[in-house]
């Protein structure tokens, strides 16, 4: 049995970004993107995009120091007054990524530089009541967030159903992350991100709506479904612009909802985070036959990963089975 693509990925265009992606404390490192596609298909396919790890890269924000304070503030504000007094006097909390309470163990926050132990003393049921206390209601993904914030705290929970343990992930807005993709976002391509979580493609995503929307003029319509890209609350986020956003109830229906932003409101432009059914590859695939600009991201790690997965593997063309014959 012989496997044929009918899309034979050819290297296009490699970008070396060496924009930062975080505060300007950062040093500099590079952060490359691998763009794929093929001339010569008509399959309603995307270029796809590979983001390599880590972006702990920055680039200067539309937000004042002061306001990206306040924000942060808002999230160190679930940890007790120990935990909170350690991160903030840490060299490198602007670059805080998240930070982990699991019962009974010692909190941790996340650096680009690693792992750090902000107490000695092991969480217990009030610390994790103390920071559940303050966010919004989880929703059937275990997720909530903070109102009109980029960050997203995740809950884990015992087989009773009681939360046990939280990842508080930072989030942030930032300006001009979305630079080195300004000719194809121009020129109206759709856009697929891959990337291992925490690269930063959501980051990017949300700079591109707000590009398209500000810069370019465009209606576009982001479809939010762990409320990631606009922020927690029903007043979105100022990082997506004059982007609209709509939510979605669960994420069993996100692909109700891709067809519903079509059908319902006139976009020139669908933004969504993390594509990871077949019924949402389905409708992104249908979006892009309408000849609406489709703004994606997807977990994996090399082009081959997207491909293999049967979930996705029509967003790059799909993969058709040829028999030999004699």
């Amino acid at each position: 049995m012989l496997l044929r693509l009918p899309l034979p990925l050819h290297l296009l265009r490699r970008y070396e970004h060496h924009q930062p992606l975080l505060p300007n404390s950062v040093p500099p490192k590079r952060f490359n993107y691998h763009i794929f596609s093929h001339p010569h298909s008509t399959s309603p396919t995307v270029p796809v995009l590979r983001a390599t790890y880590p972006v702990d890269l920055s680039s200067p924000s539309s937000f004042s120091e002061d306001e990206q304070e306040v924000e942060l503030g808002r999230l160190l504000s679930l940890l007790p007054e120990e935990m909170r007094r350690r991160v903030s006097d840490h060299r490198e909390l602007q670059q805080l990524m998240e930070v982990v309470m699991d019962l009974g163990r010692k909190p941790l926050a996340r650096f680009p530089s690693g792992d750090f132990v902000i107490s000695e003393y092991p969480i217990t049921v009030q610390d994790i009541e103390h920071a559940t206390a303050q966010v919004g209601d989880f929703a059937i993904d275990n997720r909530a967030g903070i109102s009109r914030t980029l960050h997203r705290i995740s809950a884990i929970r015992n087989r009773k159903g009681t939360i046990i343990g939280l990842t508080c992930r930072v989030g942030r807005a930032i300006s001009g992350s979305a630079k080195l993709l300004q000719d194809l976002v121009q020129d109206g391509s759709s856009l697929l991100l891959i990337g291992p979580p925490g690269v930063g493609k959501t980051t990017i995503i949300r700079e591109v709506a707000r590009m398209l929307a500000n810069d370019y003029k465009k209606r576009v319509m982001i479809v939010d479904t762990s409320n990631e890209i606009g922020g927690d609350g029903d007043i979105p986020h100022s990082g997506i612009g004059s982007a609209r956003r709509m939510q979605v109830p669960n994420s069993d229906m996100q692909h109700k909802v891709l067809i519903e932003a079509v059908e319902n409101h006139m976009p020139q432009v669908i933004v969504i985070d993390e594509i990871g059914t077949k019924l949402e590859a389905m409708a992104a695939s249908t979006i892009a036959q309408r000849g609406i600009q489709l703004v994606a991201t997807a977990h994996g790690i090399t082009i081959e990963n997207l491909i293999m997965n049967p979930s996705l593997e029509m967003l790059v063309g799909g993969i058709q089975v040829r028999l030999p014959t004699s």
